[in-house]
């Protein structure tokens, strides 16, 4: 394989207010409503990116038909401290499902549960 695994990211949500705003707080970035706007079946709201940079991007996405949670699949935001991005979760109305803790020499990791109910990971070198 010449490229990185993972070339896009959805995460399945019910209110994509509220998990925009939870996304947005505790990641300190903006989202942008992504998608044809004529099919009110699906609604998208794009985490930012740069094709330039290391990492794959990804939406929310409330469809018709697939319920948040449960599903096997976490994914882990890059972050330069994952205890930064940790301490905003639970005012997000989120929680910590592990604090901040080593995986060896490839940094540490939290995990935490959305608003949606969807488990998803923080990691960074430090």
């Amino acid at each position: 394989m010449d490229y990185n695994p993972v070339g896009w990211f959805e995460i399945y949500v019910d209110d994509l207010v509220r998990a925009s705003r939870f996304y947005e707080s505790v990641l300190g970035v903006s989202l942008e409503v992504l998608g044809d706007p004529s099919d009110k079946s699906i609604q998208m709201m794009s985490f930012p990116s740069d094709m330039e940079k290391y990492g794959a991007t990804g939406a929310l996405v409330k469809m018709e038909g697939f319920p948040a949670g449960g599903n096997s699949t976490l994914i882990y935001f890059a972050c330069d401290d994952c205890a930064i991005e940790e301490a905003r979760v639970e005012s997000a109305g989120g929680r910590i499902q592990r604090s901040k803790m080593s995986i060896g020499e490839y940094g540490y990791v939290s995990l935490a549960i959305d608003t949606e109910n969807n488990m998803f990971g923080l990691h960074s070198l430090k």
